[in-house]
């Protein structure tokens, strides 16, 4: 009964997986090679292995599709930057241990949506109405700004006589004196 009932409610082909698996004997946790101990290979993973879901909860649940992850910077839609216009430049204060001002501007994209950009590095030349480019990338202690502003791009310039890490800031290479 239970037979039948299965083969009339799964589909041929899970049936046959679950038929045709071989069962593996127990294999030694140390296994002898031409005379020498070899450990066995382990495939690592950072990630719990998900238990394995038996025939009925197959047929009553089927096998559920993973949801999607979600966006860290939903606004700029799959795109790696996107050009937007200064709506108004501000500061904020960073979350509980530090202190101090952030940089803030509040920016309309080219697709209509209104966000919250980091402005990085010390110093700026935003005011209201520039063009700037926005990349993704949040600003850690500063709470639902989740954007940053691209240094060296459109109207936003580099940061003046910065040494290192100069590609992040639009620094050109200082002239070597002969």
């Amino acid at each position: 009964m239970p037979l039948q009932f299965l083969r009339r409610l799964v589909r041929p082909s899970i049936l046959q997986a679950v038929s045709t698996t071989p069962i593996r004997p127990h294999q030694p946790s140390i296994a002898l090679r031409n005379g020498t101990a070899a450990l066995p290979t382990r495939s690592f993973s950072a990630s719990p292995p998900r238990p394995k879901m038996t025939l009925i909860q197959v047929v009553r649940n089927g096998r559920g599709v993973k949801p999607a992850r979600k966006l860290r910077s939903p606004a700029l839609a799959d795109r790696p930057e996107m050009k937007g216009v200064c709506l108004k430049v501000g500061t904020t204060k960073p979350k509980k241990p530090n202190s101090g001002e952030r940089k803030i501007a509040r920016v309309r994209l080219s697709s209509g949506r209104v966000v919250t950009a980091y402005i990085p590095g010390e110093g700026h030349n935003v005011q209201q109405h520039s063009v700037v480019m926005v990349r993704g990338g949040r600003a850690q202690d500063c709470p639902g700004v989740k954007y940053h502003l691209v240094r060296g791009a459109l109207d936003l310039g580099g940061v003046g006589n910065r040494i290192t890490s100069r590609s992040k800031y639009g620094t050109k290479r200082p002239k070597q004196a002969a």
